[in-house]
């Protein structure tokens, strides 16, 4: 990757679809050029170019292979010629190039780094941008929570979580979902005392009164008010023990009772 291309400066919307989901837009003002994250619509990302004559669309990336994330790729594809980038371990439609752990990728003049982040499927992976802090973390990392596991074990997903909560603190979280206000219910639920979960609940409430959007987060925040990422917390453990009875349990074994506590809140 160029110094110059270290420098392009890159603009990131988010284009609802769907009941809660959201298709990141990154735009290249300067070549007029855009790529997308988790396009389970074309219809949004077809209207915004309509809406922007000139522009190309030149890469669709995709972190797993569920239908609300690679519906619209097919059709985005054959519209604009754009490059599909998705995981090795799963089927992705009309996939060009196939990314496993540590592959390094140029969007946009960018470079990307590939994680591995199996436990919402197994195949999972997320896309990190080192000298801007972005991370395109699909259904792995919420704000204030984290995927179901349809496919992987606690202890995948606990490894998964751990390892991007180990990025810098400064990482912007670009997640999939609208799911901020039910999390950090739950957040409250598990930490009752934390005041920091309780300013933020506050916080979210206002923005989404007004329309706002609660995302980007970043991982300090998510460390602060995420319980999925504090399994390994007193107070989170002394939370779990009081539902499921006193044992010694590791912090996977804590991130398993609080990912069936959530199934179900």
């Amino acid at each position: 990757m160029t110094r110059l291309a270290t420098r392009r400066m890159i603009k990131i919307d988010a284009l609802p679809a769907f009941t809660d989901n959201y298709i990141w837009l990154l735009q290249d003002p300067e070549r007029r050029r855009c790529a997308v994250v988790d396009p389970g619509d074309a219809a949004p990302v077809l209207a915004w170019l309509a809406a922007h004559p000139g522009w190309q669309l030149s890469d669709i990336l995709v972190t797993h292979h569920h239908h609300d994330h690679v519906g619209g790729v097919e059709r985005l594809k054959a519209a604009s010629g754009a490059r599909v980038l998705g995981p090795a371990q799963e089927k992705i439609p009309a996939r060009d190039l196939a990314l496993a752990e540590g592959d390094q990728i140029e969007v946009l003049g960018h470079g990307f780094r590939i994680l591995e982040v199996p436990g919402h499927t197994l195949g999972h992976i997320a896309y990190y941008q080192a000298e801007q802090h972005w991370l395109f973390c699909g259904d792995t990392l919420f704000a204030g929570g984290c995927g179901r596991l349809f496919e992987g074990s606690p202890e995948q997903m606990h490894e998964s979580l751990s390892r991007l909560a180990a990025l810098p603190g400064q990482t912007l979280v670009y997640c999939t979902h609208e799911y901020t206000l039910s999390n950090l219910r739950f957040a409250l639920a598990v930490e009752p005392d934390n005041r920091q979960i309780a300013r933020r609940l506050e916080q979210v409430s206002a923005w989404r009164a007004a329309g706002r959007i609660s995302l980007p987060s970043n991982l300090d925040l998510e460390r602060a008010t995420n319980p999925f990422l504090r399994s390994g917390e007193a107070a989170v453990k002394e939370r779990i023990e009081q539902r499921d009875g006193r044992r010694e349990r590791s912090p996977s074994e804590v991130f398993a009772g609080l990912r069936a506590w959530k199934d179900t809140f």
